[in-house]
């Protein structure tokens, strides 16, 4: 009798030790929703949390004579916490069904946000799939939320859809892509990319990333492109018109296939017909091969972006017209380097944008010093006398102002950062932290510490105070190796 009772407490306490554990695992982690936003400063509504996104499919449906396009998103991903529900950016013009693994999810619409809720919860360390049907309208182009508001006709300059006389292309940067497909849409959750756009048989689709297929069913035509590097969603491009096709072998045989308007002049072909010796030059001087599986130049027929020109991933985008000009040479050499900072290595927040823009400006401007165009030493000398006006107008170089700075007010003062560091420490060792902080970083997220750790492990040196300067002054400081220079 006495054995039986003792047995049948212990039963009983292995039995309430074993439910407290389920108890306090449940506890531990609880479905619950995830965030609905991922804390940029600049950008307070944008990004989501609960998972890392790992790769979109996406597709369009393009036909000439109407704006809108039946599209779908597929995008694959992994839940960081169990997960009642999760958020996705969204400011295309209908949502029509959300799918979660394949079951029928509910959806609703905030603002510029798509909030899903799955049949059942998600667990930690879940990879998913959502699948969403969607309209894309080629007509609107909201204006980020984080920005001051345009008059309507300059936002139709500069909106995300860059409609063309025969097709469209897209700007997604800074905060845009999320009119063309719901996503993630922030730098520091990068993912990989299938694009599908199908048109008519006598208009060409482009894609960021590798041409992989073409598909013809009856008189349409899908093209298939792959981007197959972790890359961020600002800078994917789609786009659909009259092109003519330029394919170039570049160094280490790069396919480079190139896309013209076939309403360009001769002489933006020219110019697109350099794009291999440009990869060349940026390949001997960075020490790294070109990080994408292909290249190429995308001319469209459109002042896109009101005159700017885009870095969008394996395919820089520029209006033809600009391409029909020479000087634009140094304008493909600031978007190519991005392909490596910026694209291939891409910023972890919007206030580090300048890893991007100060790297492509710097070298810009050795290109262009190399090839007849103003010294190296004397153009940074009279950024160096400007930089005290682009400060007080944007404020410091790693924590802009506003949200728009990002895209222009880190240019300057990222490229004389560079400058300013490869005098300090002499040329040999900043290309060392070059290669080395492109090495550790490619295909994932870097933040200015990232940047920070990499020189300071090369160089042997404390830099901390440095780039406190540099980067988050209110004014310029003194630039080492010139004593003499003035701001």
């Amino acid at each position: 009798m006495v054995k039986t009772i003792v047995k049948t407490a212990a039963v009983a306490g292995l039995a309430a030790v074993l439910a407290a554990g389920t108890a306090t695992a449940a506890t531990a982690d609880p479905a619950s929703p995830g965030a609905l936003s991922a804390g940029e400063r600049l950008f307070p509504g944008l990004g989501n949390g609960g998972y890392d996104a790992r790769d979109y499919d996406v597709s369009f449906d393009y036909r000439p004579g109407v704006t809108t396009m039946d599209a779908s998103v597929t995008m694959r991903a992994v839940a960081t916490q169990s997960l009642s529900s999760f958020g996705l950016d969204s400011a295309v013009a209908q949502i029509r069904s959300v799918e979660v693994d394949g079951q029928a999810a509910q959806f609703t619409v905030k603002g510029e946000k798509l909030v899903v809720t799955p049949a059942r919860p998600l667990r930690a360390g879940h990879a998913f799939t959502v699948r969403i049907t969607y309209v894309a309208d080629r007509a609107k182009s909201p204006q980020s939320p984080a920005s001051t508001p345009l008059p309507p006709e300059l936002a139709e300059v500069i909106g995300v859809w860059q409609n063309t006389p025969d097709g469209f292309a897209v700007m997604g940067q800074t905060d845009r892509e999320h009119a063309v497909f719901p996503s993630d849409d922030v730098p520091g959750d990068p993912a990989t990319y299938t694009l599908r756009i199908t048109t008519p048989a006598d208009v060409q689709g482009v894609g960021s990333g590798t041409l992989v297929g073409k598909h013809r069913s009856g008189d349409r035509v899908t093209s298939v492109f792959r981007v197959g590097r972790p890359t961020a969603t600002d800078v994917v491009q789609v786009a659909a018109g009259h092109f003519t096709e330029v394919d170039q072998a570049g160094p280490n045989g790069l396919p480079i296939r190139s896309y013209v308007t076939k309403a360009a002049k001769p002489s933006a072909l020219d110019t697109t017909r350099q794009t291999p010796e440009l990869i060349a030059w940026l390949e001997q001087r960075l020490g790294r091969p070109y990080p994408y599986a292909s290249a190429g130049t995308l001319g469209v027929d459109r002042v896109y972006g009101g005159g700017v020109a885009l870095e969008t991933a394996a395919i820089p985008t520029y209006s033809a017209e600009a391409l029909a000009h020479p000087e634009e040479v140094s304008t493909m050499v600031h978007e190519l380097t991005h392909e490596y900072f910026g694209d291939a290595v891409p910023v972890r927040h919007w206030d580090d944008m300048w890893l991007s823009e100060g790297h492509a400006t710097f070298y810009q401007d050795l290109y262009d010093s190399e090839h007849g165009g103003q010294p190296f030493d004397e153009k940074a000398k009279s950024g160096y006398a400007e930089n005290n006006q682009i400060l007080k107008q944007n404020g410091p170089v790693a924590r802009q102002t506003y949200a728009a700075g990002v895209l222009f007010g880190t240019d300057l003062g990222g490229k004389l950062t560079l400058y300013a560091l490869r005098n300090l420490v002499g040329q040999p060792v900043f290309d060392r932290i070059e290669r080395t902080f492109f090495d550790r970083f490619q295909g994932r997220p870097a933040a200015t510490q990232d940047y920070v750790d990499v020189a300071e492990q090369v160089s042997g040196r404390d830099l901390s105070g440095f780039f406190h300067d540099w980067l988050y002054g209110t004014t310029t400081p003194a630039m080492p190796g010139h004593p003499d220079w003035r701001a």
